[in-house]
């Protein structure tokens, strides 16, 4: 099956963290977290349409000013999801810098800055380069999601690193790919008419309605779906998380959050021997971030945003996330 997304880490696992989920068709890619994106090119950073930070500290927040110097002279919106503070930080972003060249005939560039409480938005204000990046409050919708699309969702959970800070979950509605072989022996051509039927297929669309994969010819949804055609499956979840401690109510968040995922991105910085250090601040062992992946039952785990501490000593941290990710999951004190 083909997916719908794929994810990669910004940086190596002691740089920020960072994860880019770079749509394969639609020219499009969503970013958790804006630490350093130097590591990305212009091209790869200009797809970005959303941004969701995790939360206001430097290395999750640095790149904002990367982002929106490559995004400045676009007509495009871009919209940033983060913790209560989020519109209060890009704001303070924003008025490092003077503005004095922008007006009315600027490019259209615009950054929707959105606030996330613990189940809904708290705030949402809009800034555009036409207006010198003045801040306008917005009004809010009722959201019961950070972003709800045809195709997909994005969740999100609070959890504790001494402040609010969220983790994120991707979840593809509905999986639809083409089986060539059943195409063929319709007779059907591969072609720009399949991505409106595979469209009509993840988003529930009337089964009669009918596409036309060359002139004179037609077929219907039902009729795809009824050859094999196509083929509708459980959707891609990825889920990510970072800088958080290690309690009850954490793992619990976090476990419902990451339930089932095809990946999870987590953070597993500390050695076990370290384990009060990790716990003084707030983060989680290689050995904790294992065991929550064990518990939440993810398909695949990738630990990420270790200390650089351990400089030379990445195989020690994977091996203590890989024998507890394997082992009986343990509950969180």
């Amino acid at each position: 099956m083909t997916l719908l997304v794929q994810p990669r880490l910004v940086n190596d696992v002691y740089s920020d963290a960072g994860l880019l989920l770079d749509f394969r068709f639609g020219g499009r890619a969503i970013l958790f977290d804006l630490g350093d994106l130097s590591a990305l090119s212009p091209r790869e950073i200009l797809r970005i349409t959303h941004v969701f930070v995790s939360h206001m500290h430097m290395d999750h927040f640095v790149g904002f000013d990367h982002l929106l110097r490559l995004s400045l002279y676009r007509d495009k919106q871009l919209n940033i999801v983060g913790p209560p503070g989020l519109g209060n930080a890009v704001e303070a972003k924003l008025r490092a810098y003077t503005w004095n060249l922008l007006d009315e005939q600027s490019q259209d560039f615009s950054i929707v800055a959105s606030d996330w409480g613990d189940d809904e938005f708290v705030a949402r204000s809009l800034f555009r380069a036409r207006e010198a990046f003045a801040r306008r409050p917005q009004p809010l919708e009722g959201d019961k999601l950070p972003l709800d699309e045809a195709e997909f969702h994005i969740e999100a959970a609070t959890l504790d690193h001494g402040i609010p800070c969220l983790a994120f979950a991707f979840q593809e509605k509905v999986r639809t790919n083409v089986h060539k072989a059943r195409l063929d022996e319709l007779g059907l051509p591969v072609g720009p008419w399949l991505n409106e039927a595979k469209r009509a297929a993840r988003t529930g669309g009337d089964a009669a309605t009918e596409f036309t994969p060359a002139a004179g010819k037609q077929i219907s949804l039902r009729k795809l779906l009824d050859a094999g055609a196509l083929r509708r499956a459980p959707g891609q979840r990825i889920a990510y998380a970072t800088d958080l401690a290690y309690h009850a109510e954490n793992v619990a968040r976090l476990c419902r959050l990451a339930r089932g995922a095809d990946q999870l991105f987590i953070e597993g910085g500390f050695l076990e021997d370290d384990l009060r250090l990790a716990s003084s601040r707030k983060h989680l062992t290689a050995r904790q971030a294992g065991e929550i992946a064990r518990s939440a039952g993810v398909r695949t785990a990738f630990p990420m945003h270790f200390s650089p501490r351990y400089l030379g000593r990445e195989t020690e941290l994977r091996e203590q996330f890989e024998r507890s990710f394997g082992g009986l999951p343990v509950v969180a004190a």
